[in-house]
């Protein structure tokens, strides 16, 4: 219906020039809308003569079309502002989404490597950091790879947290990092002695490559200690070690994965979430919990591939 239409094009030129909405947000709000008015326009409705129940055909329609979670609960608040723009500017006369209840997303459990796996991945990166036929530059490329991937892993340290760290972070004897987290905030995270080792070995190879101004970067440029190592650059070198380690699901691995897999396989040992919630840095222990979720997740494929009647019911079946 071209009524339809108008009005809906009237909410996305609102939302370009009046809150200053990204060409990229109008372009998925376009996308979300053409889909519920081409619902409406399947059903003979106009938008003011729809109603909880039309709404609620609706979510069902999305459901059956088998979409995400995600992307239903997307396209129920496209529809959802849609309408309460109409009421707003005073071109509908009712809000038929007011008394629906809120989508919740599901929490998608985030990928974590096996303690096989990160084991692989950290002994891929010491072996090319050892290997003396690459030359000097590589290798200590290598060299920072391994005290990288042993840091963020030791730690539970995020990413952007690590590539932050100044250079004398971690003198000789040290055992913890003061690390500045979300909202400036400061917190003391482990190092074990592996570690400490692999970040004295990068130290000593940079300086042994570059012996100019010492870097003010605990992890920085080969070349030039003056620019610290970047996000992209951490994330190709994953990839690449993951690669080389030989796991199964290289293209899913990154930093943040030795992060879950720091958190995963502590808590896993007994580490009380609590305790756990302080090393990784979160500001309520709900984030935290999303840990008792993976072992949970974990102690059910564990079950279902390990469990010797499995073999019987399936023969029975």
């Amino acid at each position: 219906m071209r009524t339809n239409q108008r009005l809906a094009q009237l909410w996305l030129d609102a939302l370009a020039t009046e809150l200053g909405a990204s060409a990229g947000t109008i372009g998925t709000y376009t996308d979300d809308l053409s889909c519920y008015l081409a619902w409406l326009d399947e059903n003979s409705l106009g938008l003011d003569e729809v109603g909880l129940e039309q709404i609620r055909d609706y979510i069902a329609s999305l459901d059956q079309r088998g979409y995400a979670g995600s992307t239903m609960a997307r396209r129920i608040t496209v529809a959802r502002g849609l309408h309460r723009f109409l009421i707003a500017e005073e071109l509908g006369s009712r809000d038929p989404t007011a008394h629906l209840s809120a989508m919740k997303r599901s929490r998608k459990l985030p990928f974590v490597l096996s303690i096989a796996e990160t084991e692989a991945l950290l002994e891929t990166a010491h072996r090319l950091a050892a290997d003396l036929s690459v030359g000097l530059y590589r290798q200590a490329g290598y060299a920072r790879r391994a005290a990288l991937f042993e840091t963020l892993y030791a730690s539970g340290m995020r990413i952007s947290e690590a590539l932050s760290l100044p250079a004398d972070a971690a003198p000789p004897g040290t055992r913890m990092l003061l690390v500045r987290g979300k909202g400036d905030k400061q917190r003391l995270v482990p190092l074990h002695e592996r570690a400490i080792a692999a970040i004295a070995l990068w130290q000593r190879m940079a300086r042994a490559y570059a012996a100019g101004a010492p870097s003010p970067w605990l992890f920085h440029s080969v070349r030039n200690g003056s620019k610290a190592l970047t996000r992209q650059a951490a994330l190709l070198e994953i990839k690449e070690a993951a690669v080389a380690a030989g796991l199964a699901s290289p293209e899913r691995v990154s930093p943040h994965v030795l992060r879950h897999a720091f958190a995963t396989h502590m808590h896993s040992g007994g580490t009380d979430l609590r305790v756990l919630q302080e090393l990784l840095g979160h500001a309520g222990i709900e984030t935290t919990q999303i840990y008792t979720h993976l072992d949970t997740s974990r102690l059910h494929h564990m079950v279902r591939d390990l469990h010797p009647l499995n073999d019987l019911q399936t023969a029975d079946g």
